[in-house]
C-alpha cells in the first residue's frame, strides 16, 4: 500500500512510513526541516550539496520554497524534535 503523498512542491513529499509522514525529499529520508535548519544556520546551497551530495540544487532550493511555504508547520516539527531529543525519547509517528 503506497503511504506517500505529492506535495504542490516536485521534489517535496509525505510518506507516513518515513519520518512519521513529515515532509522529505522525494526518494530520500531527508527532512525537509534539516534543510532549512542548515539554510537558516547560514550554510549555501552549495554546502549542503557537499553535504548531502545526491541532492540536487533543484531539490535543496524547492525543499526550502516548502519550508517557507509552511514555516509554522516546519518550526512545530523542529521544536518537536528538540524537544523529544531533551527527554532522550524518539517522536512518535503521527
Amino acid at each position: 500500500m503506497a503511504h506517500a503523498v505529492k506535495t504542490e512542491h516536485c521534489y517535496v513529499q509525505r510518506d507516513r512510513a518515513i519520518c512519521g509522514g513529515d515532509p522529505i525529499i522525494v526518494g530520500t529520508r531527508i527532512p525537509v526541516r534539516l534543510i532549512y535548519q542548515r539554510a537558516h544556520a547560514g550554510d549555501t546551497v552549495e554546502t549542503i550539496r557537499q553535504a548531502y551530495p545526491h541532492l540536487t540544487p533543484a531539490q535543496i532550493h524547492d525543499a526550502l520554497s516548502y519550508a517557507y511555504d509552511h514555516l509554522a508547520e516546519i518550526e512545530d516539527e523542529i521544536q518537536r524534535e528538540d524537544q523529544a531529543y531533551q527527554h532522550g525519547k524518539t517522536v512518535p509517528s503521527r
